[in-house]
């Protein structure tokens, strides 16, 4: 079995192939069972957001909390206000203590606090612990998505972010399907209903927790922070089980050894440097992709039950049945077409789907205007554009947690996933006051608020092509050297950083 092997390194340096043996392995059952751990944590934000959607109505009856309309939206504020710090809080911590530790952290919290949700009897109590449950989701996206990336094998890892990311929908159509059955009062009393609704996530959750507790920090995280050895013994167990399952590994490229030093924790005076001095080109890149995809999804989705009823007189009852073919869309897209960001390359696809959802976009919106749509067509034109915009979307996420150096891979997802949601959280409020009241609908100041939409979509698609990063099949400390890299401190001391790129052979 290969090891760390090379010339002697210089005193407090080690020199190990523990980046190069990840991506080697072939995939196997250890993989396999990492994303059905790791990956649930999208399904659960997807749950939660659908559940929450749909049971809105429910909490206004008296017999159940008795809110208004205000405090029912103010509620679902709260929980991305959740998300918003659990991310930035347990990004920074995962990046400091591990990914482990936080992915066990932030599953508790979020499957405590949702489960005493059902219990919630007023509604500070609810606000509270819907507050708990988003800062639970906020914080697994930063510490899942840096796991992730750094167990998976380089060819691997676009085709599997995609993935993970667009089970997002699968969540919601769990959601819908939920809450179909406990809602129905002939099967259940009102308030009896949506309090279960809120256990459909911890019951996923706890499913899956023995398979999480089992998982091994990543070793590429120990090697970075002065754990040499025990990023050996941590990717020679991972070794055995992939060798376990019959497969033969194949021989390291011992040319490919990095070099490092221990590190200590980012501070975020470096973390603030790193991203806007060392890597500005790469931040702009990832706050646009990651806003652009926040603000159509927001202003799509909350209000595509307003769409369907007051311009296409949908019933009520009868909006669930468009939604399954809009969230089918989105759910197939990033798993048909994921394994091409590992083929055609980040780039060309980034900026390809980005372009053509927002064009595509543009298009339904005009057809739109003149009349020409029916409730059916429209939800075929919608379920076909975000197919594509899906895999645009689930790529934004890739982007951020594979352009940056390791030590603060979490700390960036977190901020730019905080800075998307901020953007996001207008989409909504934008095209509700473009709706209209429900007596006079106005299609053609909706279909300025489509325009606004696909024209961040189409942005984001042009600076993807200028700045994009060619990071497929490429190891993540070629994509951007870790900040403990010998190599990268001699650059630095060399004063040859591209304040463009960063260090690293990978061209943006």
């Amino acid at each position: 079995m290969d090891r760390t092997e090379g010339p002697a390194a210089p005193p407090d340096t080690v020199r190990s192939l523990v980046p190069a043996r990840i991506d080697r392995l072939p995939w196997s059952r250890f993989h396999t069972r990492m994303i059905a751990a790791l990956g649930v944590a999208w399904v659960l934000d997807g749950l939660e957001i659908q559940i929450a959607s749909i049971i809105g109505p429910v909490l206004q009856h008296a017999d159940t909390l008795n809110l208004t309309s205000k405090e029912v939206g103010f509620s679902a504020t709260i929980y991305l206000l959740g998300e918003v710090f659990g991310a930035l809080i347990f990004g920074r911590l995962s990046d400091k203590l591990g990914r482990r530790k936080l992915f066990i952290v932030t599953l508790g919290l979020y499957l405590v606090a949702n489960g005493l949700t059902a219990l919630s009897f007023n509604y500070p109590i609810f606000l509270f612990f819907r507050f708990a449950a988003g800062m639970g989701i906020g914080g697994e996206y930063a510490a899942i998505h840096s796991a992730i990336d750094e167990l998976i094998p380089a060819r691997y890892r676009g085709r599997v972010d995609l993935a993970v990311s667009g089970t997002y929908w699968f969540g919601a159509i769990l959601g819908s399907l939920g809450e179909y059955v406990l809602l129905d009062p002939d099967l259940l009393p009102r308030n009896l209903g949506w309090r279960l609704g809120f256990l459909i996530g911890p019951v996923i959750g706890v499913a899956i927790w023995g398979l999480r507790r089992n998982l091994p920090e990543s070793p590429r995280w120990q090697l970075m922070h002065g754990q040499a050895e025990a990023a050996e013994r941590t990717l020679a167990q991972i070794e055995r089980e992939v060798e376990s399952s019959g497969v033969r590994l194949p021989k390291v490229d011992e040319t490919k050894y990095i070099e490092v030093e221990a590190h200590e924790s980012t501070s975020f005076a470096q973390v603030a440097r790193t991203l806007f001095r060392e890597y500005p080109k790469r931040s702009v890149l990832g706050a646009t992709l990651m806003i652009s995809q926040s603000f159509l999804y927001n202003a799509i989705f909350f209000t595509y039950g307003l769409v369907l009823k007051h311009f296409y007189g949908v019933a009520d009852h009868d909006v669930a049945k468009y939604f399954f073919a809009f969230a089918a869309g989105n759910l197939l897209g990033p798993l048909v077409i994921g394994r091409l960001f590992d083929t055609i390359g980040r780039k060309r696809m980034i900026s390809s789907t980005y372009l053509l959802s927002g064009t595509m976009l543009a298009f339904s919106g005009w057809l739109f205007n003149i009349g020409a749509l029916t409730a059916v067509t429209q939800t075929i034109l919608w379920s076909v554009i975000f197919f594509i915009a899906s895999a645009a979307a689930s790529s934004g996420y890739l982007t951020v947690s594979e352009i940056f150096p390791m030590e603060l891979r979490s700390q960036a997802i977190a901020l730019f996933f905080a800075i998307a949601q901020v953007f996001g959280a207008l989409g909504p409020t934008i095209f509700g006051s473009l709706i209209g009241d429900q007596d006079h609908p106005n299609p053609g100041r909706l279909f300025i608020a489509y325009l606004i939409a696909a024209g961040i979509m189409i942005i984001a698609g042009i600076v993807a092509a200028f700045w994009g990063v060619k990071a497929e099949q490429t190891s993540l400390e070629d994509i951007a050297a870790p900040l403990s890299s010998v190599r990268r401190k001699a650059d630095r001391l060399g004063d040859k950083l591209d304040p463009g790129t960063g260090p690293g052979p990978a061209p943006a």
